[in-house]
């Protein structure tokens, strides 16, 4: 991603969360998170990754949302960043913690069993001394 680039969609992240946050009445879109902004090389498209704190059961809510209000959020973006023309929003659940999530659940379901080899390597070692 090319320096512009980059902090373009940091810019545009750091805008959006505060509209979200300061300027959108929608009850659908409290505690709504952008969690990562990627614009295209040509700074016409931007896909924007979204998740509700963890709360996977109000992705349809929170999109509907967002698809309503894109027309504002686009237009208060255009006011607040140097562009030729303002990126188009697409706004996209984001799966990351979800993911995370299950990593982690898998990762804490584990049975590992001690390694004899190992235990009986340290007990030697106490030997020699």
């Amino acid at each position: 991603m090319a320096i512009k680039q980059g902090r373009m969609s940091e810019r545009i992240q750091t805008i959006l969360s505060e509209l979200l946050r300061r300027e959108v009445s929608d009850p659908r879109l409290h505690n709504v998170t952008i969690t990562e902004v990627q614009l295209d090389p040509e700074m016409v498209v931007a896909r924007i990754y979204v998740n509700a704190l963890g709360d996977e059961t109000r992705q349809t809510e929170v999109l509907t949302g967002l698809k309503r209000a894109s027309g504002f959020l686009r237009r208060e973006v255009g006011k607040r960043v140097r562009l030729r023309s303002t990126p188009e929003l697409h706004f996209m659940w984001d799966t990351t913690l979800e993911y995370g999530e299950r990593i982690n659940r898998l990762i804490d379901g584990l049975v590992i069993p001690p390694d004899d080899t190992l235990a009986a390597t340290l007990n030697d070692g106490d030997d020699n001394e």
